[in-house]
Order: C-alpha cells, then structure tokens, then sequence
C-alpha cells in the first residue's frame, strides 16, 4: 500500500453491513465541518458504470464468480482513487470513505485467499486511518431486516461472523492504522469518538491553520 503524502486527511470508515457506516460517515462529515474543516463524503462501490455492475451482482441481478467481482472492486476503486479522492487529498481536504479496499479483504475473504486480496489492492492509498465499526452479527442483521426485503450477497448472521474475524485480522495486521470503536452506542456519541480519533492525527492541526486563516 502507498502512503498519503498528500497534505488532505484520508479515513476509512468500515464494519459489517448494519453497522451505520453510512450514518456515520455523514455525522462525522458535517461535525468536521462545523469545526472549520474541508470534509467531504465518499463511498465505495461509486456510481459509475463499474460501481453499477458490482451492485448488480451484490443484489443478484447477475452473477459473476468471486474473483471477478473481486478485481471489479479493484477498478472501481482505482476509478474512484483517481477521479475524486486524490485531487480532494492534493488540495488539503478531509476525506471521510464509507468503505474502501478493506472491505474487498473482509468481505471477499469469505470466499478467496486474504494474501490474494491484499496483493490485488497492493498499490491503493493506504487511509491515514481506518475507524472499524464494531457490531455483533446477529444485531447488524435485525437492523438490517427492519430497512430490506431481503439481504444482499455476503449478508447474513453465519457469513457475518466470519468477516468479522477478517476485519479483527486486518486489525492485528495493521494494527497501527485501525481504530475498533463499538457500534453499539447511541450515533452522536459513535460519531464525537471517531472525530476525535481523526483530531489525533498530526496533519489535521496543520489543515484547520491554513483552511481558516
């Protein structure tokens, strides 16, 4: 993975589906804003044509073998990387990810190699850090139940146990990038920890000096 050493702030938020990884991203979005920063909202799979194909075969509209679903994870992202989080970061924004290459590990580990995953991912910005929303998976799939029909493809209580274990696998790998925050608690309180993870970071100080002056 490549370091960010571009002078914009890059977060990662992660976890299982349900664990208000969207909520949150928002929420600590515009709480950054308040505070006089540039912060701006992301999200992966995008919504361009490769980000469209990906959601077709996680809803199963068609299907596709894992590996390939894999390495359209990887140029959706390369797209994304290129087209709107590299010139936020070069012009000294905070960018906050509702997920990014973490997710492919997690997620695509229920089915292929882990080393292979991270190899594919290999040359992708590593975030300055990555935030896991940590949720039981038997309480990420009532929440989801209450919003869907029905669950996606890599969704459901068995499947969630297990990327739970890939992402705390992630975290002993990369222990100095992740931040495990319960995902339990009430949403502001979930969002006020995550900003103050993000205000620990030594290039956050030098953004707020030279965006409010």
């Amino acid at each position: 993975m490549i370091k960010n050493s571009h002078p914009g702030v890059f977060v990662a938020i992660e976890g299982l589906d349900g664990s208000g990884l969207s909520t949150q991203s928002q929420l600590v979005t515009s709480m950054l804003r308040l505070q006089g920063y540039e912060a701006f909202v992301t999200k992966e799979p995008t919504n361009n044509v490769v980000g469209g194909l990906i959601r077709g075969s996680l809803t199963g509209v068609t299907s596709m073998p894992p590996d390939a679903l894999q390495l359209l994870f990887a140029a959706d992202r390369a797209h994304h990387l290129n087209r709107e989080l590299l010139p936020l970061l070069k012009d000294g924004n905070i960018i906050i990810s509702d997920r990014y290459f973490w997710t492919s590990v997690a997620y695509g580990g229920l089915y292929l190699d882990r080393g292979w995953l991270l190899d594919i991912n290999r040359n992708f910005l590593l975030p300055d850090k990555s935030i896991f929303l940590d949720i039981s998976p038997k309480k990420a799939i009532m929440r989801l139940k209450k919003d869907r029909f029905e669950l996606e493809l890599y969704e459901g209580e068995k499947k969630f146990s297990q990327i739970r274990q890939n992402y705390l696998w992630l975290f002993k790998k990369f222990k100095d990038h992740f931040v495990i925050i319960d995902a339990h608690r009430d949403r502001q309180e979930i969002a006020h920890d995550i900003v103050s993870e993000i205000q620990k970071l030594p290039k956050i100080k030098q953004l707020k000096n030279s965006k409010i002056q």
